[in-house]
């Protein structure tokens, strides 16, 4: 019998479960972002698998009995072509470091990596090059001081953030970075894997942010890496994977999309909650000004969160205060723009009654929401 490439949607059941398996065999756990996968078969049994997950590639396994016969080459078309066919052109790809060859011959290059576990690769040579020579030309003159003060002299900030939503913290913390800065450079997390469609999120700071003379918020771009995007499939260790995460996406920030802009701070909000988020900002400080990295080192600057009683504002908060309908205390942590947003999505609510188990479920996982 002939090999043969399938389709499989995860709606299959049966034949996700036996992608499962295979993918097991081949030391990788199966990535639920994962849409469909090409599968190929030889005399009815699976020997090869690539999945697609928006514009990402992931969980591409080739059975061992099979591997230096061409047939990686023809998969990773497959994947492209299948990625086009859905409106994706700008392609990515997470592969181990030992794969990171296989997938130059496939038309991929790299862009970070972190050494003997993980590449993120593209399919251009010249696309991230690109976007860093067009953020180039957002340069803005510094309103604060004369134009003829030398570049080097200049503090250029930098926030990114996923406002979801825009709280009165977030605001709070765009405004005491751009005093502190002659020009401050704000960048949305680009990626709808929030509460929040990302269009509303841009328009929420936009409004909330507008009275900023100094600033320039950025369209979001898929080089602001998403930690909801980054694969754990075959990184078993969450920590290691969390730390993969951070390198990855911060030695992008550093290596090209600073140095554009000529960024010199990064500013964050403390992070009293999320261990994760600590944890990324602690090591923030050491990818950002390492003498490792061969472009300029960025001062990390924390400032403390703004607070309502003695608590401190967060979006996650302000979601569970919305799965729970209380738009009296909202109000309280958002700009007005925010308010009359989430009071908008309140009043489209059904009327029904309150179910005290959903609440609490709302409140433990306002990600559900």
């Amino acid at each position: 019998m002939d090999t043969v490439f399938s389709r499989v949607n995860r709606s299959d059941h049966r034949r996700i479960a036996e992608i499962t398996r295979f993918l097991r065999d081949n030391d990788l756990n199966i990535d639920t972002t994962v849409e469909v996968f090409i599968t190929v078969s030889h005399n009815e049994k699976l020997i090869a698998c690539g999945g697609i997950a928006g514009n990402i590639i992931k969980c591409v396994a080739i059975s061992e009995q099979v591997r230096g016969e061409g047939l990686a080459l023809t998969l990773a078309t497959e994947l492209v072509n299948l990625a086009y066919e859905r409106h994706h052109s700008h392609l990515f790809i997470y592969t181990k470091t030992k794969n990171e060859s296989l997938f130059k011959a496939c038309g991929f290059y790299p862009i970070a990596s972190v050494p003997g576990i993980v590449v993120l690769m593209e399919n251009s040579a010249c696309r991230l090059q690109r976007y860093a020579k067009q953020l180039s030309q957002l340069r803005q003159p510094c309103q604060k001081q004369p134009h003829s003060l030398q570049p080097s002299d200049q503090k250029i900030g930098s926030i990114v953030m996923n406002a979801n939503p825009f709280t009165r913290g977030h605001q709070y913390l765009v405004r005491q970075a751009a005093a502190q800065c002659d020009w401050l450079h704000l960048f949305l997390v680009k990626e709808d894997n929030s509460r929040f469609p990302y269009e509303d999120r841009l328009q929420l700071v936009l409004r909330g942010t507008r009275d900023i003379t100094n600033l320039t918020v950025h369209p979001g771009s898929e080089y602001m890496i998403s930690r909801a995007t980054f694969p754990c499939y075959f990184i078993k260790d969450q920590g290691v994977a969390d730390d993969c995460y951070t390198e990855i996406d911060l030695k992008i920030f550093r290596q090209y999309l600073a140095p554009a802009l000529g960024i010199t701070h990064r500013f964050v909000g403390t992070e009293p909650f999320c261990s994760v988020t600590a944890k990324y900002n602690h090591d923030m400080s050491y990818w950002l000004e390492t003498p490792l990295l061969p472009s300029p080192p960025i001062l990390l600057v924390e400032i403390e969160r703004l607070k309502y009683h003695n608590t401190a504002i967060s979006a996650s908060w302000v979601r569970k205060l919305l799965a729970q309908g209380d738009g009296d205390t909202i109000s309280k942590l958002v700009p007005q723009a925010t308010g009359e947003y989430l009071q908008q999505l309140l009043a489209q609510r059904p009327k029904k009654a309150v179910n005290p188990d959903e609440t609490l479920i709302a409140v433990k996982n306002p990600a559900l929401f």
